[in-house]
This record gives structure tokens, C-alpha cells and sequence, in this order.
């Protein structure tokens, strides 16, 4: 079954379809306040970070592994996603939360007594395999969760959680690193992931279902991990022959990823995403573009403080301009019907590109107050883009086909794909920023245009995620 936006998700009745009132009624709100929590807890930890990396960094050390800290997280995490449904399956929902938030846990634990870079990078990749099983698990577990009518609401929130974390994280941290206590915003994360657990016995169904039995897909996540650790080297080695070595290696592993996943018994995306005139494809590369272009606020509180003198707390706010636009506009765009829902995923990567283009042109040492706005209004117009997309592509997935358990898997590889995404473009961004020397002009434009040539091909997938279904 192809993906087609005239038409509702099957099962779903337009005339009935559930309102916000029902999805935080009391029969679902602890059910909702779980998923979205989740998810929410990963992408605030993911920027939080960002955040309080000049900070961590003036303390422990470890420059050279300021992209690692992301990246790290970032690898882990696609891992963790492909343990998803194989843990709901055999434990259920209920269950397969817990153990997300008690990994979770104990690398937060970790990275607030760490005394340096190395052991905070190995906190990180704990944490982040258990916040990749709770970011998979907001999407895999709608269908158990809630009815089939509040399925875009629930996806559209859950979504909008990437944005409340990249609005939230950047904030936050750079209060936490304003008051110079970045250990005390890991024990604040730690708190709330304690408290969702709790929360987590009561709200989701109990025992498993049918255990997913298909082959882990070993090679493909073998060579994607060697793929995101390529492109983070690049960030740490001399310019010259090593940095076109570490990027020429990083390119042909992804091709060889790319390849694997098309020909292999089992793959990391479902296996029907490489059938011919499936949209699934095209689907996954326009989400994978949209959030390539989050991933450049992991950097841009560093470049606040440097290039305008901001504090923590108003760079991280600078950085969450992204997520203010996200977050603001897709509130609204999940109302869209089906014509608009397909004209906001052809805009969305344009307005992205634009955003990052903006702000890369107008970057310059002893930035004025009303430049620093200028930045903050450029990154708000490319969260614009996002917000009016992201909701609409996670129902297509979802919706992809008519059996509940392959939906769920599209789900699923919606999540893998942001992760992919994230970590890949997390890795590039981090290389294009050291090519800059130490000019953090030069390393800010880079990263930006940089970002933005990819998000300007996603108009092209974009176009056709949204073509007509083929009969």
C-alpha cells in the first residue's frame, strides 16, 4: 500500500475523528503524558547539552570531543531504536517504558559525577541507547496506546515534543550554566525520568504481544555507526589530507550502508521503504532533511557566546529559534486537511533552507543586539517549515499501511530515520565548524550553508512524498 494524502489513514472516520479535548481527557492523559514525555526527555537532553557544553568544557576539559558528546548519544540511540519493537513484543508497552527510563537513568547518573570528557562521552552513549528506545517508543506504541481516531493529534504532539525540547533543552541548560551548575541539570533530568517511570505502571497495557523475531540488521548498523564515527573524526583530525581521508571514508561507508539496506534479508527501515514506487522513501529523506537542520542548534549557543558576548541562558534562547517557530506553527498545522497538509511538506524544506541561509549570511564578530534578533527571527522562519510538515509526515508513515503492525513499523522507522539523521548530520555539522579554524564566523557560516545545501535537496523528495499514489 502507497501512501496517499487524499484519503484518511484507514480505520479513521474524518466525521469522528478525536478532538485535543479527548486526547487529555482523563481516560488518556497519563497514557499521553508518557509517549509524549518520552520523546520529550530525549530531544530536551539532546539540546540541554548543547547548552552546557561551553560550560562542561571550561570545567572538565575535553575540547577535542565536543562533537563525540552528540554523536555519541546519537549512535547509541539509532541502536537502541532497532530494539524497539523486539521489547515491546516480548514485554509490552508498560515494561519496554521502564527499561528506556532506567538506562536513561543510569547514564544521566553517570554523566552528573563524571570528572572528565571521556567519562562524560561514555555516560552519553548510555543514555542514549535508553532515550532511543524511549523516542522509538512514543511512535511504536500509539496504536496500543490510544484509538485509531486520536492517532494524528497523539503523532502531531509527539512530535511537537522534538521542538518543546529543542525549545526547552537550549533554555534551560543555558540557565543551568548560567547559575554554574551544569552537574545539578543532569540531576534535574534524572528526576524527571524517575517520575515518569512511576507514572509509567498505571498508564500503558501490561504483557507482551508476538515477539518480533526478524535477524537484527548487523551489518547496516555496523556500517552506520562507522559512518558517524568517520564524519566525527573529521571534526577532530588536521586539516589536509586526514580531513579528506576521514570524509571520502565517512561518504562511501554511508553508500555502503545505503546498499546493504537495499539488498540485505533484513534492513534498518522497513524493508518495503526500498521497493519501487513505494513513498516511504521519500517520506524518510524529507524528515531526515528537516531534522538535519535542527541538528546546527547543538552549536549555535556556542557561536551566541562568542560572536555576540551572550550569556548562557540568552545564547541558548538565540538557538531555540528553530524551536520556537516549530512548535508555534505546528499547533496549528495538524488542523491542515489533506490539500494543505501536502502543500506544508513541499514548503517545509524551503522555508528551512531559507532560515539557515539567512543566519549563516548575516554571522560577524561583535555581534549587535539587533543582528543577534535577525539570527533568532532567520532560525524561527526555518522552525516555521518544520512545524508545518513534521506532523503530517508521521500520520503518512503511520498510515502507510493497512495492517495495525507494519504501520507501527513505518512508525518506528520515522524514528529511526530522525536518529539517522540527527546523528549523521550532528557528525557533519561538527566537521564543518572546525574547517572554520578559529575564526567562529567562518565556522558558523560553513555550518550553516552547509546544513542548508542539504535541506534544499529535500524539495525534491518532499515532492515526492506528496505525488499521487500509483494504482
Amino acid at each position: 500500500m502507497t501512501t496517499d494524502f487524499s484519503e484518511p489513514p484507514a480505520d479513521v472516520d474524518e466525521s469522528s475523528a478525536g478532538s485535543w479535548g479527548e486526547l487529555f481527557s482523563r481516560t488518556y492523559l497519563a497514557s499521553v503524558s508518557v509517549l509524549a514525555g518520552g520523546v520529550a526527555l530525549y530531544a530536551i537532553n539532546l539540546y540541554f547539552t548543547a547548552a552546557l557544553m561551553p560550560s562542561i568544557v571550561d570545567d572538565i576539559g575535553g575540547a577535542a570531543y565536543y562533537a563525540w558528546v552528540s554523536t555519541g548519544f546519537l549512535m547509541a540511540a539509532v541502536i537502541a531504536s532497532m530494539l524497539v519493537s523486539r521489547i515491546v513484543g516480548a514485554w509490552g508497552a508498560s515494561t519496554a517504558y521502564l527499561i528506556g527510563f532506567g538506562v536513561f537513568g543510569l547514564g544521566t547518573l553517570a554523566n552528573l559525577l563524571s570528572p572528565t570528557m571521556e567519562l562524560l562521552v561514555a555516560g552519553r552513549i548510555v543514555q542514549g541507547f535508553g532515550g532511543g528506545l524511549l523516542a522509538g517508543l512514543g511512535y511504536a506504541v500509539i496504536s496500543a496506546a490510544l484509538p485509531a481516531r486520536l492517532w494524528t493529534r497523539a503523532t502531531g504532539l509527539i512530535s511537537a515534543m522534538w521542538g518543546v525540547g529543542t525549545l526547552v533543552g537550549p533554555t534551560l541548560g543555558g540557565l543551568f550554566a548560567e547559575l554554574g551548575a551544569w552537574r545539578g541539570a543532569y540531576g534535574f533530568l534524572l528526576l524527571v525520568a524517575i517520575v515518569l517511570a512511576v507514572l509509567t505502571r498505571r498508564a500503558l497495557p501490561h504483557g507482551g504481544g508476538s515477539p518480533d523475531r526478524t535477524p537484527l540488521p548487523v551489518w547496516s548498523l555496523v556500517l552506520l555507526t562507522l559512518t558517524a564515527a568517520a564524519f566525527s573524526v573529521s571534526s577532530t583530525v588536521p586539516h589536509g589530507a586526514p580531513l579528506v581521508a576521514a570524509l571520502i571514508a565517512g561518504v562511501l561507508l554511508l553508500v555502503a550502508f545505503l546498499l546493504v539496506e537495499m539488498r540485505g534479508r533484513t534492513s534498518v527501515l522497513p524493508a518495503r521503504t526500498y521497493r519501487r514506487g513505494s513513498p516511504l522513501k521519500w517520506v524518510y529523506l524529507t524528515v531526515a532533511a528537516l531534522c538535519a537542520g535542527v541538528m546546527t542548534e547543538a552549536f549555535i549557543p556556542l557561536f551566541g557566546q562568542k560572536l555576540a558576548g551572550l550569556s548562557p541562558l540568552l545564547a541558548g534562547l538565540v538557538g531555540a529559534g528553530i524551536s520556537v517557530g516549530w512548535v508555534a506553527v505546528q499547533v496549528f498545522s495538524v488542523n491542515f486537511g489533506d490539500r494543505a497538509a501536502r502543500r506544508a511538506i513541499r514548503v517545509a524544506p524551503a522555508l528551512l533552507t531559507v532560515g539557515l541561509v539567512a543566519y549563516g549570511l548575516l554571522q560577524a564578530n561583535n555581534a549587535s543586539a539587533v543582528l543577534v534578533v535577525a539570527w533568532a527571527a532567520s532560525l524561527f522562519v526555518g522552525g516555521v517549515g518544520i512545524g508545518l510538515a513534521f506532523p503530517h509526515l508521521s500520520v503518512a508513515a503511520l498510515s502507510s499501511s493497512d495492517d495495525p503492525g507494519e504501520g507501527a513499523k513505518a512508525a518506528a522507522g520515522l524514528n529511526t530515520t530522525e536518529l539517522i539523521a540527527n546523528t549523521v548530520a550532528s557528525a557533519i555539522a561538527g566537521t564543518l565548524v572546525s574547517l572554520g579554524g578559529t575564526s567562529h564566523v567562518d565556522g558558523a557560516r560553513l555550518m550553516a550553508l552547509g546544513i542548508a545545501a542539504f535541506t534544499a535537496l529535500a524539495l525534491i523528495a518532499a515532492f515526492r512524498a506528496t505525488a499521487a499514489p500509483r494504482h
